[in-house]
């Protein structure tokens, strides 16, 4: 059931790299939220004015990370009169368990709001035990 808070302005956390970039940008931590259902986590993400082809997603060692770039161009010469939040790439990491199979990752994007389907593996979905 949906709570009947009302909205409220979130203020976007940029990441601090560790390290030097060879790229100069600033990179922001995507609002996320992650639920549960009996075959699949739902990770799902905010990702405005990224593009499909400008998101790259990756599983590494048991961590799944994604990045999603803003093409700066679309904000050339744009000089708006308020803003809530700056322009910037996003990006996030996560640590995979030993009960999502990696092989059956999905992903679609829509609106601006990226999903991500982690199936389970076939153990860890729940199941009924009958009694003989």
């Amino acid at each position: 059931m949906a709570d009947n808070k009302p909205l409220e302005v979130q203020e976007k956390k940029e990441l601090v790299g560790k390290g030097e970039k060879t790229v100069p940008a600033r990179y922001y931590m995507p609002n996320t939220d992650i639920r549960e259902t009996e075959d699949a986590l739902l990770v799902v993400m905010e990702v405005p004015g990224v593009d499909r082809q400008n998101i790259d997603i990756k599983v590494e060692e048991d961590t799944l990370r994604i990045e999603a770039r803003i093409d700066y161009s679309k904000y050339e010469g744009m000089e708006p009169l308020y803003t809530e939040y700056n322009v910037g790439h996003f990006t996030r990491q996560f640590a995979l368990s030993h009960m999502i199979d990696q092989q059956q990752i999905g992903a679609s994007l829509n609106d601006g709001v990226l999903t991500l389907t982690l199936k389970k593996v076939q153990q860890a979905q729940p199941r009924r035990i009958e009694i003989n």
